[in-house]
């Protein structure tokens, strides 16, 4: 596949249905520059900035970033890419938001895993992170070598807030209702209906 002189992609999924390892083989791949919502937002938690500090509650009761902020947050990202390969991990998740990436940027395709909700409520609830280096592990189908320790490191494994039971379920839930209008306002994109894809 020959990529064109700038070429701009969004991975879409429920939380949990594996867009960080898909897009991992994607970039390595086509040579993309990967920027993960997820990660920027994790930053600014780590950080305890003021943003960080607003996100981590939302993110805490299980809901999604509010547009704003998260828009602002994103293409402040992306305003040091012009000229860069992306594929964006995480955004937008909302019909706003991709409204807001459309008023700046055309998008040449958008891939969605399409992944049970049963099967990600499994997955979240088996996830096992190294914080520091944000490495994923899942004791199911990708355990670390050594139970509760990373790889590399050898320093503990800890798991996120959000992937207890309850907030994964109100997570889920929460991306049915404002995510999924996202496909379809994608699909009416003109010429945009082709590039769609399900994994």
């Amino acid at each position: 596949m020959v990529l064109q002189s700038v070429f701009r992609a969004v991975i879409m999924g429920a939380p949990g249905s594996g867009k960080g390892t898909v897009s991992t083989r994607i970039v390595q791949g086509f040579g993309l520059k990967h920027l993960s919502s997820g990660d920027m937002l994790r930053t600014n938690i780590e950080d305890k900035t003021d943003l960080g500090l607003l996100m981590k509650s939302c993110i805490d009761q299980g809901q999604l970033v509010p547009d704003d902020i998260i828009s602002r947050l994103i293409m402040s990202s992306l305003r040091d890419l012009e000229h860069t390969n992306w594929l964006l991990d995480g955004f937008p998740r909302t019909v706003a938001q991709a409204e807001a990436l459309d008023s700046v940027y055309d998008v040449d395709t958008v891939i969605n895993l399409d992944v049970p909700f049963q099967t990600i409520r499994e997955r979240l609830t088996s996830r096992w992170v190294h914080f520091p280096s944000g490495r994923v592990y899942n004791t199911d189908f990708n355990p670390p070598k050594k139970p509760g320790f990373d790889d590399v490191t050898g320093e503990p494994l800890g798991q996120r807030d959000d992937d207890s039971p309850e907030t994964v379920c109100r997570r889920l839930k929460d991306y049915e209702r404002r995510t999924q209008p996202v496909l379809e306002y994608y699909r009416k994109i003109p010429g945009q209906q082709q590039a769609m894809g399900k994994a």
